[in-house]
C-alpha cells in the first residue's frame, strides 16, 4: 500500500470518533517490508488534539525509531505463551524475550515514561501446540514479576487471540480466571477473526465487564508469522461498532463515517475485505 494511501486512510479515520489510532509499527524492514515506511508515515500525519496516533515496535531499536518520529508514544511490554511463536515473531525465544522487556523498560524511563499497558501473545493458543490457555495465568504472572523488579506496574493487560484459536467459552473461562486473581487490573483483548468467532468472543468478554478491544479497519492485516495460510487481520471496526451500537453500548464513533473508511481501505487494497457492515450497512430500525 502506497504512503499516501495510508495516510489518506489514517487522516480520514482521525475524523471518525475514533480516539487511539495505531499507524506503524517499527519492525524489520526486511521481514515485514510493508512497514517499511513508518518513519515517514509518523511524518506525513495531519494530527489532531482528540487522537493519540500510536505505534508498535518489538524491542528497544525499533522504540528508539518510533520516539524519533511525531507519534505518541503508549509504552508496554509484552510476553509470549508459544515459544515457537516467539522466535518467528521476534527472532528469540520466549524467555528470553521475557528477560529482554527489562531493556525495553529502562528505555521508557531514559525517555521519562512509565509502562502502562501489557500484551500477552498467543494467549488462546498457537497452530504449534505450544500454547495452553489454561498457562495463561502463569504467562501474566512471569510477565508482572519482570515488570516489577524494574520497578514497572501495568494496569492494563491485553490477551492476544493472536492465531484466531479462541471461543466464547474459552474467553470466559480464561478471563474469569485472571480477573479474579488480578482484580485491580483491567483486562482488554486483541481478537484476530481468523476462524469467524471475533465478535462472538467480544460478546462474551463485554458480559464479563471487558470495554476495550483492538479492531482494524475492514479487517485490514494479519500476521506473517502466526504459522497460517490466509491469518486474518483483528475483528472490523465497523463491525464492533454496529454490534455495540445494537446493543446499546456508546462507543463515540460515527457508523457511517468508519463504514466509508472501510470502503476506502478496500479501494486501496484492490480486494475484497472481509468486514460485513460495510456491505450491508447499518441496521434500519422501524419507528413505533
Amino acid at each position: 500500500m502506497p504512503t499516501s494511501d495510508k495516510l489518506r486512510l489514517i487522516n480520514a479515520l482521525a475524523k471518525t470518533g475514533l480516539t487511539d489510532i495505531n499507524c506503524a509499527s517499527f519492525v524489520n524492514k526486511k521481514k515485514v517490508p510493508q512497514m517499511a515506511d513508518a518513519e515517514e508515515l509518523a511524518q506525513g500525519i495531519t494530527y489532531r488534539d482528540n487522537v493519540r496516533f500510536t505505534g508498535s515496535w518489538l524491542n528497544k531499536s525499533g522504540f528508539e525509531r518510533a520516539r524519533s518520529t511525531p507519534l505518541h508514544l503508549s509504552p508496554y511490554v509484552f510476553a509470549y505463551a508459544s515459544n515457537e511463536f516467539a522466535e518467528r515473531n521476534n527472532n528469540m525465544t520466549a524467555e528470553q524475550n521475557l528477560q529482554n522487556q527489562t531493556v525495553l523498560i529502562e528505555s521508557y524511563k531514559e525517555a521519562g515514561l512509565v509502562v502502562d499497558t501489557a500484551y500477552i501473545f498467543t494467549a488462546f493458543g498457537s497452530e504449534f501446540g505450544d500454547a495452553d490457555p489454561r498457562d495463561c495465568e502463569g504467562t501474566i504472572a512471569k510477565l508482572l514479576d519482570v515488570c516489577a523488579a524494574s520497578g514497572a506496574s501495568p494496569g492494563l493487560i491485553y490477551l492476544a487471540d493472536t492465531v484466531g484459536f479462541a471461543n466464547p467459552l474459552l474467553i470466559r473461562r480464561v478471563l474469569d480466571k485472571v480477573m479474579n486473581k488480578w482484580a485491580q487490573l483491567e483486562f482488554a483483548l486483541h481478537l484476530h477473526d481468523t476462524r469467524g468467532m471475533g465478535l462472538a468472543n467480544v460478546a462474551a468478554a463485554l458480559e464479563l465487564g471487558v470495554r476495550r478491544f483492538d479492531a482494524s479497519i475492514g479487517g485490514l492485516g494479519g500476521c506473517p508469522f502466526a504459522g497460517m495460510k490466509g491469518a486474518s487481520g483483528n475483528i472490523c471496526t465497523e463491525d464492533l461498532v454496529l454490534m455495540c451500537e445494537e446493543m446499546g453500548i456508546a462507543t463515540g464513533i460515527d457508523l457511517d463515517a468508519i463504514i466509508d473508511c472501510a470502503h476506502m481501505a478496500e479501494k486501496i487494497v484492490g480486494h475484497p475485505l472481509p468486514g460485513k457492515t460495510m456491505n450491508a450497512g447499518r441496521i434500519r430500525h422501524v419507528s413505533v
